[in-house]
């Protein structure tokens, strides 16, 4: 099963709010299982991390892991590491990309934040991760 429209919105609402708390200009996006864009919310960010969301999101959806638990998988990789990267169009697996999961446990879709630092986006996402299931 693949995230709905209200289950991404509601996603994406959670997570503005606690970009909020943080008064930092960031993108939020949400992707389903395929990896498409469902949500976007672009809180005065700079123009370049919309695309940085994006990625840390499907990175996380595309191997079922948040982006941070993929690069780290990807920095055990030596010399394959950079072909990992470069695979699906680029991954980003820096702390932000969240897989999102109904209440079965199943991955429908994943959440991610950019424009704060690591642990911010990574809290953010969360947030909006949390709210389904």
């Amino acid at each position: 099963m693949n995230i709905n429209y209200d289950q991404a919105a509601k996603s994406l609402q959670a997570a503005t709010e606690k970009a909020r708390s943080f008064n930092i200009p960031v993108s939020i996006a949400v992707v389903d299982t395929g990896g498409h864009l469902m949500t976007l919310a672009r809180l005065d960010s700079v123009y370049g991390v919309i695309d940085f969301a994006v990625k840390k999101a499907r990175t996380a959806v595309m191997f079922g892991v948040d982006s941070d638990v993929m690069g780290t998988i990807i920095a055990g990789a030596d010399i394959h590491g950079y072909g990992m990267l470069n695979s699906n169009a680029g991954l980003l697996t820096v702390a932000g990309g969240v897989v999102i999961k109904d209440a079965e446990g199943k991955i429908i879709g994943a959440i991610a934040s950019s424009g704060g630092a690591p642990e911010q986006d990574k809290e953010i996402a969360e947030a909006g991760a949390a709210v389904i299931g």
